[in-house]
């Protein structure tokens, strides 16, 4: 039986977001957008998505008289993408 895709991660830019802070301890906002080739009013709204729902930390602060953005995966976003790879393996018979 099929497994209903989590739809907060489904997106294309929220897995990618989700899937690279999976791999650092954190990211700051302009790694993400690098990276994901994204628009910053896109980013933002998808980091604050991932926030709202728990997934992710993020941390505003100041490096100078620059404002920065560092985002963390939680434990909950960790189980949540852990829960999409396993239903998308149900997809692929996997």
């Amino acid at each position: 039986m099929l497994k209903e895709l989590n739809p907060l991660i489904h997106s294309q830019l929220r897995l990618a977001i989700m899937s690279l802070l999976l791999s650092v301890e954190e990211a700051d906002f302009t790694y993400l957008k690098e990276r994901t080739q994204a628009t910053s009013g896109n980013l933002s709204v998808q980091l604050d998505k991932l926030s709202h729902a728990g997934y992710i930390h993020v941390a505003k602060s100041f490096v100078g008289k620059k404002p920065r953005t560092f985002c963390s995966i939680t434990e909950k976003g960790k189980e949540a993408l852990e829960e999409y790879i396993e239903s998308l393996k149900t997809y692929l018979n996997l």
